[in-house]
């Protein structure tokens, strides 16, 4: 039975992004349903689907499993030929420990600096802890890149789900034009020129739709 992945907005919902580029990079068969966030049938059409009453959802037969990492980590266990966590036992803790706080923090970062594909902002959202939140993702990167990038270019080498979870915040800072240095910089470049996330952008660029409470002016 077919995999499939209620989403938001492609511009907008970096959540969503997340399981779906990992899908796409392990070549994982799937059907893409798209709920509009926020949308005048939102609330009826989510809740058909998640008890969560957010996206992104994955439906497996009777299944469903609401959540990015916890999503990511079925597939992982799903398809173990398909590499999302590290071979070895420390990386993969590294990698798991590293998606863990991608999930659970960075809120300023995310506040006051949402992803917004089809925008150039620089210089905006340097608001509250922002800096701080930069600079701990940074560090993260420069961290797993020194330790376990070898043979690759993401962070621990091949592509995993710590590179999804951490694929929106490679966008945001495109977006918002953040200044990175000569490690992090050609990870997050690495990242956005895979081809699944080109064609999650171009996706994002053909909507239609425009939400207010998610624009940075």
């Amino acid at each position: 039975m077919t995999l499939t992945l209620i989403i938001g907005n492609k511009n907008y919902s970096s959540w969503s992004l997340r399981p779906w580029l990992a899908m796409k990079q392990a070549n994982i068969e799937f059907t893409e349903k798209l709920i509009p966030l926020l949308d005048q049938d939102w609330a009826g059409e989510i809740a058909k689907h998640s008890p969560s009453l957010k996206v992104p959802v994955l439906k497996d037969g009777g299944l469903t499993v609401w959540d990015s990492l916890a999503i990511l980590e079925y597939l992982a266990e799903k398809f173990p030929g398909a590499g999302l966590w590290p071979s070895a036992a420390e990386a993969r803790a590294q990698a798991r420990a590293v998606a863990a706080e991608m999930h659970s923090g960075f809120s300023e970062l995310r506040s006051h600096m949402p992803m917004n594909i089809r925008k150039q902002l620089p210089g905006k959202g340097r608001k509250g802890g922002v800096d701080k939140d930069i600079e701990r993702v940074t560090a993260i990167w420069r961290d797993c890149r020194r330790r376990f990038g070898e043979g690759g270019d993401f962070l621990f080498g091949g592509f995993t789900c710590a590179d999804a979870m951490f694929a929106p915040v490679a966008s945001r800072f495109r977006t918002y034009a953040v200044e990175l240095d000569d490690v992090c910089r050609p990870y997050a470049e690495a990242v956005l020129a895979l081809p699944a996330f080109a064609e999650w952008a171009g996706g994002a660029e053909l909507e239609p739709w425009t939400i207010a409470a998610y624009e940075v002016e």
